[in-house]
């Protein structure tokens, strides 16, 4: 990161209402503190008392299925299908969520997205962006593979180690 990257930081926690940001960068740290950060952790802070509260909750009936679909023909049909699907899944490395913030599939709502089911990744490709309090972090794929699925609709909020990718690895 060089003096202008940090500059540019500093620029950002002033104008927002964040109080702290902190970058680890290949062994490089930075923490960046607003002013009113630093007041505050100086002044006694009072702590409001929270009481639990009990929701109700009505039972799920399960309704029948619709009549266009219609039941396997045999319970091993459906254990071979399941064992199969599970086979293929069992390949697959879910790629998760590094941070809580908002996913987003390209750079701004007029660009093509990084990745769609079928592409080839590399590793150190962008995946994806997630936004976290004003800043926009692309998230790098760490291994090579396919894209199977994309498990996240795009402008979602996500939390931490939410899968976001099912990719094949490559052999």
């Amino acid at each position: 990161m060089d003096f202008k990257q940090i500059q540019e930081l500093i620029k950002l926690v002033n104008k927002t209402n964040v109080s702290e940001v902190k970058i680890e960068d290949n062994g490089f740290k930075i923490t960046i503190r607003s002013k009113s950060y630093t007041e505050a952790i100086n002044q006694p802070t009072t702590v409001p008392m929270v009481q639990p509260m009990t929701v109700a909750s009505a039972p799920i009936q399960a309704s029948a299925p619709p009549a266009t679909e219609k039941p396997p023909a045999s319970a091993n049909e459906s254990a071979a299908a399941e064992a199969t699907a599970g086979a293929e899944t069992s390949k697959l490395i879910e790629v998760k969520a590094p941070m809580i913030g908002t996913f987003y599939r390209s750079s701004s709502p007029d660009k093509p997205p990084f990745i769609k089911v079928g592409d080839s990744i590399s590793e150190g490709n962008v995946l994806c962006i997630i936004e976290a309090m004003k800043l926009f972090n692309e998230i790098e794929s760490e291994m090579n593979g396919t894209i199977v699925k994309i498990l996240v609709e795009n402008a979602t909020p996500v939390e931490y180690d939410t899968p976001l990718f099912l990719v094949q690895p490559n052999a």
